[in-house]
């Protein structure tokens, strides 16, 4: 049998994303929003893996309270594959339930971890690449998608590799020697003059026994909670355990509950046109713009004259930008960012404010924004 009949992806769609601020609230976070122009980032996710693994072996964790929405965003599922986290508890929480529920679909299930914030430039590639990892995985070993490296980036993790493993799918495999932390300067630029590194994408295959085998030894308390969440799929108390259980588990990530722990982890480097979209500078590098570099999106009219390499998003106000250069100018309507784009990053500072401030209704919702997306 061919692994990928047995793969079950599970899309991971939770946070409340504020890195995207204004346009990204807690009601309508950016993996529900259209950054790109060719729909949410929730389906965009969904439509790259739909010629891989059809939707009856997709699964979706996300906060309680967007599951009315993914389902809305995602008719294509079975609703009872969207799931809502009763509680934020982090992604090695979130990971284990959609491996109690993939085991639940799949006893012999292989599972890709894979993230609906993430833009992916070459889907037959990133397929592909997730066909071989499901390949290693079966062999065994807990496997990560590395991004082959494009500059000495500070902002991502890095996944060192070691000894060649036998290749899967075309692609090259290698033996994990070590997860590090987003690195400084210097250390950056080693690890690429090197070619023994890449970016860290947070994107998974493994067994499913293999993955709860790790929860077991890593994160006991973990494991319990799941085991118990799992024995209950399928009958009259999955949800009343689900919402009892769940806010209980530890609150960890994947990476250091398990990927920096745990043994037998393979590396495939890959070149997908992965980013992960942090910021609105990002948008900026990775779009399509017009001949000046100018990224434009939204739905009111915009009218730029002398202004170059400038993003320019706006919800229903006409924008006029004259003589301008680098820059970011993001209007929802209430609020208004403008800031170099190098400088995109630091929206944090301003969100932070808005929460010392008592301001933090600018962080919740846009008025009619939750309704005007739902209904596009």
């Amino acid at each position: 049998m061919n692994t990928t009949e047995r793969l079950i992806v599970v899309i991971l769609a939770g946070g409340s994303g504020t890195r995207l601020w204004p346009r990204s609230r807690q009601a309508l976070p950016k993996q529900f929003l259209d950054l790109t122009g060719q729909g949410t980032m929730l389906h965009e996710t969904y439509a790259r893996l739909a010629p891989l693994v059809p939707a009856e072996r997709m699964l979706v964790i996300t906060n309680q309270q967007y599951v009315d929405l993914a389902r809305q965003q995602l008719p294509e599922l079975p609703p009872e594959h969207i799931i809502g986290e009763p509680a934020p508890r982090g992604t090695a929480a979130a990971v284990g339930l959609g491996a109690v529920m993939a085991q639940h679909l799949r006893p012999d299930a292989i599972m890709a971890s894979v993230h609906a914030d993430h833009l992916i430039l070459k889907p037959e590639r990133f397929r592909a690449a997730l066909a071989a990892a499901a390949e290693v995985a079966e062999r065994g070993a807990l496997v990560t998608l590395g991004i082959q490296p494009t500059f000495a980036h500070t902002g991502l993790g890095y996944v060192g590799q070691g000894e060649a493993l036998p290749p899967a799918g075309g692609h090259p495999v290698y033996r994990v020697v070590r997860f590090v932390e987003k690195p400084d300067l210097p250390t950056a630029e080693r690890f690429l003059a090197g070619g023994r590194h890449s970016w860290n994408s947070g994107l998974f295959a493994w067994r499913v026994d293999r993955i709860l085998a790790e929860f077991s030894r890593h994160m006991p308390d973990l494991h319990a909670g799941l085991a118990e969440i799992g024995q209950a799929l399928g009958g009259p108390a999955a949800d009343e355990t689900l919402q009892r259980i769940f806010p209980t588990l530890p609150h960890q990530t994947i990476d250091y509950g398990i990927m920096e722990r745990a043994s037998d982890i393979a590396v495939l480097p890959v070149d997908i046109g992965w980013t992960d979209i942090g910021s609105w500078g990002t948008l900026l590098e990775v779009l399509d713009g017009d001949q000046a570099g100018n990224v434009v999106r939204g739905e009111a009219p915009v009218f730029t004259q002398d202004t170059r390499n400038t993003l320019i998003y706006t919800a229903d106000r006409l924008v006029a930008a004259i003589g301008l250069e680098g820059l970011v100018i993001v209007d929802s309507g209430d609020a208004l960012l403008i800031c170099p784009k190098d400088r995109a990053e630091d929206v944090r500072q301003a969100v932070d404010w808005l929460k010392q401030t008592g301001r933090e209704g600018y962080l919740v919702d846009v008025k009619g924004e939750t309704l005007r997306q739902a209904s596009g």
